[in-house]
């Protein structure tokens, strides 16, 4: 049986999620850039900034997607979870030099693609709402 409206709630939440991890890593790269060029460029400068960002980031991703559908009372979201943890750890580690750059950004078809991917997978698993009898 497809469950349209739990797909739904998966394209809400992974867009959201989406939405938030990029800024972070946004806001985050930005910053790291700031304290290198305020220390002068030195060899390693905005190090910490750079690690601590991607790190949140790649934190952030599965924690929003499991409260996202916990808020939306959906219940079995292991796969959904993981899935979307470990390919989200992929697509911004690939495209990693594209939003580390001044006005820089994960490329829209790829996020769109994130989201597409997300949402098929959020499906998958026995998850119930439940309401549900």
């Amino acid at each position: 049986m497809i469950r349209y409206v739990r797909h739904a709630k998966g394209a809400l939440t992974v867009a959201a999620a989406t939405a938030a991890c990029h800024a972070v890593m946004s806001g985050g790269y930005a910053w790291a850039r700031d304290s290198a060029a305020a220390s002068g460029d030195t060899l390693f400068s905005g190090a910490f900034e750079f690690l601590f960002t991607t790190a949140a980031s790649w934190a952030l991703m599965p924690l929003l997607l499991w409260f996202g559908m916990l808020v939306l009372r959906e219940t079995g979201n292991t796969v959904f979870v993981l899935v979307g943890g470990l390919v989200w750890v992929v697509l911004s580690g690939y495209f990693i030099d594209d939003i580390d750059r001044v006005g820089g950004h994960i490329p829209i078809p790829a996020l769109a693609a994130y989201v597409v991917l997300g949402t098929a997978v959020a499906g998958a698993g026995p998850g119930h709402r439940p309401d549900d009898a």
